[in-house]
């Protein structure tokens, strides 16, 4: 008697990538990024993407604490902070021109957040370690006051939280607490919306404000987004139609949401599809334009650091730095 075969399973296109793209995700608008700049051939943990008012550029390394500074045309590479035991994850500029730096600290309870001047002098504390805070992202609103991540927590020990300080940097606010790792923030163009990546939970974020910028209204918060994979949502931006763009770690890749919070395009980082270069972290628009510079790195994977560039649905929106 012939014996039945037994039905068996086999690796296709999407289960034997190390990174697949999920059903629901593959028919979105797609481009790939081309590379902008290598910045090491070591595979160090690029952050914190800003632009100044001559479009120069800077960004951060995490676990080695520096600040570089990418003068532009000429892409030159300095370095303004040397290395630290900070690990700082994010940059953003105060209109006053001073630059601002997310630390998370001992990834515990000692973090805080630091301004200096352009050129790296005169460090200020503007949230102390002590605190109690590990700080990773933050937005200035018009005002002068500002939202923060307290990338603290995992998925089944939720402290960390979303907080605003305000402009005089002399009272923070919760505004999402019980988070698992909150990482990115953005604030839409009327200032009334926060998006909020959550990674150790996978989710995103949206909340509805109300004009005291720190009052969630009634049904204002929730997800409507759930991301798939190990680690998750990174870094985020938005663009002036309001977009979001959320850089995804570990994926080699940038997935983009429309105001409604619904997914319309994605961007790949080159060399994703064999394993390389997944440590997307952060997407920033150059100013006036459609183009983001989005960084990346291959860890131990042997291609170093780059910057990567392509252009998103509309030009990126005008941030705190920009208002005189």
């Amino acid at each position: 008697m012939k014996e039945k075969s037994i039905p068996a399973l086999v690796y296709n296109e999407v289960s034997e990538k190390e990174v697949p793209i999920l059903a629901e995700e593959k028919n979105l608008q797609t481009i790939t990024a081309e590379p902008w700049l290598k910045i090491s051939d070591k595979g160090m943990q690029l952050e914190g993407l800003c632009f100044d008012r001559e479009s120069n550029l800077f960004l951060l390394e995490v676990f080695g604490g520096q600040v570089f500074k990418v003068t532009l045309p000429k892409k030159e590479i300095t370095t303004i902070v040397g290395a630290n035991n900070l690990n700082l994850a994010a940059l953003k500029i105060h209109k006053d021109g001073r630059l601002f730096l997310c630390a998370l600290g001992d990834f515990e309870s000692k973090g805080g957040i630091f301004s200096i001047q352009p050129d790296g002098s005169n460090m200020e504390v503007i949230i102390p370690d002590s605190a109690g805070y590990c700080v990773d992202d933050l937005v200035f609103d018009s005002k002068g006051g500002f939202y923060f991540t307290d990338f603290r927590g995992h998925s089944s020990n939720p402290v960390g939280g979303v907080y605003y300080v305000s402009p005089d940097f002399q009272t923070i606010t919760p505004i999402l607490q019980n988070m698992a790792g909150p990482n990115g923030v953005a604030l839409s163009v009327d200032e009334r919306r926060l998006w909020v990546a959550e990674t150790n939970a996978n989710r995103l974020h949206h909340v509805e404000l109300m004009e005291d910028g720190v009052t969630i209204p009634p049904f204002g918060a929730s997800v409507p987004y759930h991301f798939t994979g190990l680690l998750g949502p990174d870094s985020c931006c938005i663009d002036s139609d309001d977009n979001l763009y959320v850089a995804m770690y570990e994926q080699g890749r940038v997935l983009i949401f429309n105001k409604k919070g619904y997914p319309i395009g994605q961007i790949l980082i080159p060399g994703r599809e064999y394993g390389h270069m997944l440590r997307s972290t952060h997407p920033a628009f150059i100013p006036g334009t459609d183009q983001l510079i989005i960084c990346s790195n291959d860890g131990d994977g042997g291609e170093g650091s780059w910057l990567y560039t392509a252009k998103g649905f509309a030009k990126g929106k005008m941030g705190y730095q920009f208002q005189q």
